[in-house]
């Protein structure tokens, strides 16, 4: 490759990242879109559903490979090992979600007078029972590692080098939401949500972006922290297992901390030290 195309793919590295963690995904997730609303005859497996978690994170490999060579990708994996953080992040990726999950199921436990079935946290859809612990896995691998990789480990730093971490939030958050849409056509769970779904869904995914954001940062760039993170938390507020309340549980002190972040540490850094910016 020569220095002018490797030049002019740094100029756009971050419109050839997002068309092509679109175009990955979406090669799995239309498909079964189309099938879903019978617009193909085509039986598509469901369970390739979960191969569309990999698009970011391919598309993050791809476009710094292009753009950064081995070194860009050395760094870009050591992200992933990142572990000498803070304890107080730890507890907050992983015990704050346990907390809110049993606070749902408490609340479950109130207003219903059933205690939560714990082996349904071993549910996934579209596939065999896993048991908890491969439930947990399976997020961790999917719409942990996968998608983390690409939205936090290579679009945010990137959009940091030019946009305050507020505003690199905002433009990654319509992004991620957009995403999503061809699963407004064949899951469940979106295509429930009615009408008002998506801008329902485009406001809760901004300010789950701010916590992301603020997490990342904070733990200088550890791609385990944010994984970790994004992983207990959908494996625990999707699960039947908390009750009907689990969804809005979860979700408003999400929304809390997001506001008190920006506020607490402003806009520019959106954490205790000065956001993770790409260095070229």
């Amino acid at each position: 490759m020569t220095t002018n195309s490797v030049t002019r793919n740094k100029k756009h590295s971050l419109i050839i990242y997002f068309t092509l963690a679109y175009a990955v995904s979406w090669c799995f997730e239309i498909p079964l879109a189309l099938s879903a609303r019978g617009l193909i005859k085509a039986q598509i497996p469901m369970a390739i559903h979960y191969l569309g978690a990999f698009g970011p994170m391919i598309a993050a490999l791809i476009v710094t490979a292009l753009t950064e060579g081995t070194d860009g990708i050395h760094t870009l994996l050591s992200r992933w090992f990142k572990w000498r953080v803070e304890a107080r992040y730890y507890a907050f990726a992983i015990l704050a979600p346990v907390a809110l999950f049993a606070l749902a199921v408490l609340i479950n436990r109130v207003t219903s007078g059933a205690w939560a079935d714990l082996t349904l946290l071993g549910e996934a859809d579209y596939l065999p029972y896993l048991g908890p612990l491969g439930a947990l896995v399976l997020w961790f691998l999917t719409y942990g590692l996968g998608e983390e990789t690409g939205w936090r480990g290579y679009a945010l730093p990137h959009l940091q080098r030019k946009y305050s971490a507020a505003s690199a939030t905002l433009i990654l958050a319509v992004l991620w939401a957009f995403w999503h849409v061809p699963a407004f056509f064949y899951r469940d769970t979106y295509i429930e949500m009615g009408f008002l779904g998506f801008p329902m869904f485009l406001v809760s995914i901004t300010f789950a972006a701010m916590i992301f954001t603020w997490l990342y940062n904070s733990t200088g760039g550890s791609l385990l922290l944010v994984t970790l993170f994004h992983a207990f938390f959908n494996w625990l507020s999707v699960s039947e297992a908390g009750g009907a309340s689990v969804g809005i549980v979860m979700s408003v002190p999400v929304i809390l901390w997001a506001i008190f972040v920006v506020r607490r540490y402003g806009p520019e850094n959106a954490s205790p030290i000065h956001r993770q910016a790409a260095k070229y």
